[in-house]
């Protein structure tokens, strides 16, 4: 289990990259990084500006697809099919 203190700059850039997006759920950052929603909303605190961040937490709150209980049943893929490949992203290398 990594601890928030021990990532790297990059793979900090791909959890707030993740975070931002709306098709991303928490349970992605969970399988590939294993940090929970609240670790993830504290990196983005400890990150962010402060009006970013609550810019961040104003969208991401209540949204349907970033949760995996909220969303539809038929979605079961963590990105949308138009975005581009990321060659940082481990779980497209499976």
């Amino acid at each position: 289990m990594k601890n928030i203190k021990t990532l790297s700059e990059i793979e900090i850039d791909r959890i707030i990259e993740m975070a931002w997006e709306d098709r991303t759920p928490f349970d992605a950052i969970l399988v590939q990084f294993n940090l929970k929603e609240q670790e993830v909303i504290s990196l983005m605190r400890r990150e962010m500006k402060p009006t970013s961040f609550k810019m961040w937490r104003a969208r991401v709150q209540g949204r349907a697809t970033k949760h995996q209980k909220k969303r539809a049943e038929d979605t079961q893929t963590f990105r949308c099919s138009r975005q581009k490949g990321i060659s940082n992203n481990k779980i497209s290398k499976r």
